[in-house]
């Protein structure tokens, strides 16, 4: 056999796509970069496991990936297994201290310790955290309190994050968290994450979604806006293109750039190894929004 015939076109697409894929991790080496983790993701054991594997190669490359996630799927089936009904009020879970139990229950010790054994599994060396640990987080109630034990997020401190980081652990953080009273708090996981990636002065803010991204023409993912500046961002709220659920996660992205966040990702997390898509090549997959039109890697 010749040396040329033993070369498969599938290993030489490989090596192209590492070959385009280097100044990216030498760009983000030792970066901080902040993943909200949940939709499909979380649910298909396909797309679990390319996120893990996305996970462990960024923190195999040098990048400090922190993992934000909430997991609302699964708090329903825990509450129908307890004949509690779910209720939800302007986009938002009712609360109450029982429905609260099982929330924390299910993000703190089962979903959590899920994600952080996966991790695990394929080498990395991760450690589960709430948002009370710390405290990383301190939450207060939100709005008036007529949904309850609903929170939003009053502080942030980061810093029993930084030993963890330097060591090269990965933190997968449960977006519950205590008020000043110690009471407990559910909180939207897309705020956490925002919020998180501002105090760590991250590089990037990614949000797993179940959409491409910001699209022109909700019905037509061909429409996908692929980048935006802030103001331009602020701009498509304004004008209704942005609506709906991608209404809050949009302005999470606006709110962490407005704090130092270098660039904010909604990645459509239905697609195998998004994260590495998005992060490690040219074109990307979803919607980045920047401080200004000008391209960043």
């Amino acid at each position: 056999m010749s040396f040329d015939s033993a070369i498969h076109p599938d290993d030489t697409l490989r090596v192209s796509v590492l070959s385009e894929a280097l100044p990216y991790i030498q760009r983000f080496a030792g970066r901080r970069v902040v993943v909200k983790y949940g939709g499909a993701a979380m649910v298909r054991a396909d797309l679990r496991d390319a996120v893990y594997r996305d996970l462990v190669l960024l923190a195999s490359v040098g990048v400090q990936p922190v993992v934000v996630h909430g997991g609302g799927p699964e708090i329903n089936e825990w509450l129908g297994r307890l004949q509690i009904e779910p209720q939800f009020r302007d986009g938002l879970r009712v609360t109450t201290p029982e429905t609260m139990d099982v929330v924390e229950m299910v993000l703190v010790g089962r979903v959590n310790k899920q994600i952080v054994n996966g991790l695990n599994r394929l080498g990395a060396r991760a450690v589960g955290l709430s948002g009370s640990d710390g405290p990383l987080v301190r939450a207060r109630t939100y709005g008036e309190g007529c949904n309850g034990l609903v929170g939003e997020v009053a502080a942030v401190d980061p810093a029993v994050l930084f030993p963890l980081l330097d060591a090269g652990y990965i933190p997968v953080i449960s977006s519950v968290a205590a008020d000043a009273e110690g009471q407990a708090h559910n909180i939207n996981a897309d705020t956490v994450a925002g919020e998180l990636a501002a105090s760590l002065q991250a590089e990037k803010l990614i949000l797993l979604t179940d959409t491409p991204g910001i699209l022109r023409n909700r019905e037509d993912p061909s429409t996908l806006i692929r980048q935006v500046s802030l103001a331009g961002a602020r701009e498509l709220i304004a004008s209704g293109v942005v609506a709906g659920g991608m209404t809050p996660k949009t302005e999470c992205c606006i709110r962490a750039l407005a704090q130092g966040v270098a660039a904010a990702h909604i990645v459509d997390g239905r697609t195998p190894h998004a994260l590495l898509l998005e992060v490690f090549t040219d074109a990307g997959i979803g919607t980045m929004v920047v401080g200004s039109t000008r391209a960043v890697l």
